[in-house]
């Protein structure tokens, strides 16, 4: 039995730019449950949490073989599986029987996807008896999952705090050199909150392919491997080379790596104000020059950020619906989320909300 934390991240789409992130889980689970069986077949059910509406809940494929691969199909969220199975380190030489279920909701921008990918990928380590050599292997492993077989080009971001998260710690993670170092996040006096607009998104099929496609024609310009290595006096010396566009694109990325590392000096001095108006601008930033946000995220970042007990507040995930973040004092949070609840409902917003810690990432259940 493996359980995967769901996770949220403070600042944000600069992982696939080589940027530094800082992630962290949070208590909502994925739990994959399995067995091998006699067949060469793979059997998955699960509940209608990580499931499309119209998905069917159960699932058979046939395991790989010399004569025959695995192939992307429907249901889509098959797929994530399929593709572990793919990029397995070791043979799945036999078939198995799984269970998954989940408390974490779909296109909220809360890592869904990559805590299928990652449960499914450590059960494959049990059955099989065979680890991988390193928690780096098996995030890099559940990113390519992602791009072959679900068709989005996600950063490393999330299958990496999905592997790496220890409880009480937000994680900074290095994408560029894949790096990362644990920063304390369990001072009593805050909390975060988690703001579930509601709104659904699904990235394959989105925008989110042509950021990234555009960030990287903004690296190329520029001469760099990744955005993150330009600095704000390189990209404003050579901005009539990029289209508008792709400048407010690039811009992002230089102010959000820079913004990152602010966020988590104010955070290890526990300076929450400053850090908080570091969530601010992030998404000031990306809602008008990355433009990823929606009319409803914007108006929930709003209302926080005038709440009593707010300190800052920002969308989180790729964007357009899902979930915003907050930084609250911890003795006001219940007032807050209840004060943001109803000046929501003015707006026809009907959020759901979760007070978190941040807590441990991918492990066995025994």
């Amino acid at each position: 039995m493996m359980q995967i934390k769901s996770y949220i991240v403070f600042l944000d789409h600069v992982d696939y730019n080589g940027g530094y992130v800082l992630p962290m889980a949070i208590p909502m689970a994925t739990v994959c449950v399995g067995s091998l069986n006699e067949l060469s077949v793979c059997r998955v059910e699960t509940d209608s949490t990580i499931q499309g509406i119209d998905d069917p809940k159960y699932v058979e494929f046939n395991i790989p073989s010399e004569t025959t691969s695995l192939e992307p199909g429907s249901p889509k969220w098959a797929n994530y599986v399929k593709g572990v199975i793919a990029g397995f380190h070791a043979s799945v030489s036999k078939g198995f029987d799984c269970v998954i279920v989940s408390s974490i909701p779909v296109g909220a921008g809360l890592s869904s996807s990559a805590a299928i990918e990652v449960a499914s990928y450590t059960l494959l380590e049990a059955l099989f008896n065979s680890p991988s050599s390193s928690s780096k292997e098996k995030a890099l492993a559940c990113q390519k999952a992602e791009h072959v077989f679900a068709g989005c080009p996600c950063g490393i971001m999330d299958q990496f705090v999905c592997t790496y998260a220890v409880s009480g710690c937000a994680l900074l993670l290095d994408c560029k050199a894949l790096e990362s170092q644990n920063v304390p996040l369990n001072d009593p006096n805050v909390c975060i909150l988690i703001i579930n607009s509601g709104i659904k998104h699904e990235l394959s099929g989105s925008e989110y392919p042509i950021r990234r496609a555009q960030c990287e024609k903004a690296a190329i310009a520029l001469g760099a491997a990744y955005l993150r290595d330009v600095s704000r006096q390189t990209l404003e010396e050579n901005k009539e080379q990029l289209p508008e566009e792709v400048y407010r694109r690039a811009l992002h990325v230089v102010n959000e790596t820079e913004n990152t590392l602010k966020f988590v000096e104010f955070l290890k001095g526990k300076n929450y104000v400053e850090a908080g108006q570091c969530m601010l601008r992030s998404h000031e930033s990306l809602s008008h020059l990355y433009n990823v946000s929606c009319v409803e995220l914007d108006a929930i970042v709003e209302i926080a950020s005038k709440t009593a007990g707010i300190y800052g507040a920002r969308m989180t995930g790729g964007g357009f619906g899902g979930c915003v973040v907050a930084l609250a004092e911890t003795e006001m949070s219940l007032s807050a989320m209840e004060s943001i609840r109803s000046h929501c409902e003015l707006h026809n917003i009907f959020p759901i909300s979760y007070i978190c810690k941040p807590c441990e990432g991918a492990r066995r259940l025994n």
